[in-house]
């Protein structure tokens, strides 16, 4: 179903007539507020009946209770975000997640950080804060919790044990990490089975739990955006990127022409090193060494143009709010661009030699298959949800920077398995290397940076579909530029969640080609 702006909030006001306040914000952002009774309701109309996304779970913690639920779809349909206020000392709400499974590691999350229950949720506690390490009711994420000082005494679950799912005669549990000796992130997973196949995929994370958002409170916008970048060093650009957005929502900023279309030429060149990166360590996980070291010498190659360019492999430092830190000369972007374009000549050729080799293809052929209608439950996104046949891109969905400017169809595939998640990582490459090529070709003169402005207070939302896919960074403001809540919504705390669906099934030895083809992060998720 779809409305046009301004009906949903009508349509909402009918429907639960007298129990919901809803309008249109602006025109990317509809709001409806209602009592905590009614937030299933009105979040299933909202993913099922209207088709809208689940986007994440803000808490906020200012003498009462403020949950957040965002939802978007597209273009027109915008933002949507759900708000249901409690009293301070109540803490308890109805759960969603059996409704809404997508919003299933949103609420654990809220309960292990805030102490706040969701009614109606079969597992609570053990998440983020492992028992066997923290006790519970800790609730770091409280404002009355001093992140400044260590915990006085730990008071971790003496009695805990590994979560068993799978008890028939003869079942066992296979352990796998949480070390490795790769620059993997340390994540643990256990695989029960009573054969071959794993029945069951539990994986464990957050050993390297920064907790970024609490060390964001009281800190200046300047500080933060130093946060920010530091996520993920794979999509460091990204997320400076959505952050200055929420920020220049707020301030009323608008970056000038030129630092749009340089923040699309960098994030797109981001994005296609990524790709790269995930195409070498799927090659590697397969064993084809020769075609893994040719991808990881592209990767290289794209590091290097980066730097040449900006500065930084990476992009630190670069974004800033208002627009970039600093600007790019014209002939570097040139000359980047076409050292891209050679790049995607020889990545086309990989992609070619790797689509006849049929014992490489056996691998990932109805290996590790993901639904469209699982996809969409467990809320996946990006690479991975589009693989599946969703194919929800921020980037056209709900355009942002200079990309509204630009014209170009999402990549999707429909078999949702190893196979299909290589072959989109190849198209979205070469659509990447297409936006590169056009946004150099037509760079535009001028600042590149809007002037400096403090941000008044106020809270606003950023986006941007990251390399992994849909990432959200909230903002709150409060007086001379301090940040009072920094909410993050990731990719791969998204599809972290989903990673289960495509590795149960299947046998013991594809579960490294499964999770290469997911190009999760570690530290993206632990954040």
């Amino acid at each position: 179903m779809f409305f046009e702006p301004g009906q949903m909030a009508t349509q909402a006001r009918t429907r639960w007539h007298g129990q919901v306040h809803a309008e249109r914000h602006d025109d990317r952002t509809s709001r409806i507020e209602c009592p905590p009774h009614v937030v299933p309701e009105v979040c299933s109309w909202l993913f099922y009946e209207l088709g809208l996304s689940f986007g994440g779970l803000i808490v906020e913690q200012a003498g009462q209770w403020t949950l957040r639920y965002l939802f978007y779809g597209e273009r027109e349909q915008g933002w949507v975000h759900m708000i249901a206020r409690l009293p301070a000392e109540q803490t308890k709400l109805p759960s969603i997640s059996a409704l809404i499974h997508a919003a299933d590691w949103h609420e654990r999350e809220a309960e292990d950080l805030f102490g706040l229950v969701f009614e109606g949720h079969p597992r609570l506690g053990d998440f983020v804060l492992h028992n066997d390490v923290w006790q519970e009711n800790l609730n770091p994420m409280r404002r009355a919790f001093d992140g400044r000082k260590p915990v006085a005494h730990r008071e971790p679950d003496a009695n805990w044990r590994p979560r068993q799912i799978v008890h028939e005669e003869g079942s066992f549990v296979m352990p796998i990490g949480p070390i490795y000796s790769s620059a993997t992130g340390p994540v643990h997973f256990l695989l029960e089975t009573v054969g071959e196949d794993v029945i069951r995929a539990q994986p464990r994370l957050f050993y390297t739990y920064r907790g970024l958002e609490k060390i964001a409170e009281g800190r200046s916008v300047e500080d933060v955006l130093l946060i920010a970048e530091r996520i993920s060093g794979t999509s460091a650009f990204a997320h400076s990127f959505a952050f200055c957005q929420a920020v220049e929502r707020i301030a009323g900023i608008e970056p000038p022409p030129r630092a749009l279309a340089l923040r699309v030429f960098i994030a797109e060149l981001e994005r296609l090193r990524h790709h790269v990166a995930a195409i070498e360590g799927i090659c590697e996980s397969t064993g084809l060494a020769v075609a893994a070291a040719q991808a990881a010498i592209m990767e290289e190659e794209l590091l290097r143009i980066s730097a040449v360019l900006t500065g930084h492999r990476y992009f630190f430092g670069l974004n800033a709010v208002g627009g970039l830190a600093a600007d790019l000369d014209d002939s570097a972007v040139r000359r980047a661009t076409e050292q891209v374009s050679e790049l995607g000549a020889r990545l086309s050729e990989l992609e070619e030699m790797l689509s006849i080799s049929s014992s490489f293809l056996d691998r990932l052929e109805e290996v590790g298959d993901v639904s469209a209608t699982d996809a969409l439950e467990f809320g996946l996104v990006g690479p991975v949800a589009r693989a599946s046949g969703v194919a929800r891109d921020l980037r056209t969905a709900q355009p942002y920077s200079g990309y509204d400017r630009l014209t170009f169809e999402v990549p999707r595939e429909s078999e949702g398995d190893g196979y299909a998640r290589l072959r989109l990582f190849f198209r979205e490459a070469a659509q990447s290397i297409r936006i590169i090529e056009a946004t150099g070709a037509a760079l535009p003169s001028g600042p590149f940076r809007a002037p400096a402005a403090a941000a008044p207070s106020g809270a606003a939302l950023g986006w941007v579909e990251a390399p992994r896919g849909a990432a959200l960074h909230w903002i709150s403001l409060g007086d001379n530029n301090v940040v009072e809540r920094y909410r993050i919504v990731t990719p791969s705390f998204a599809n972290w969640h989903g990673f289960r669906l495509a590795a149960e099934r299947f046998a013991f030895q594809d579960f490294p080609i499964i999770l290469a083809t997911f190009a999760l992060s570690v530290h993206e998720n632990d954040r």
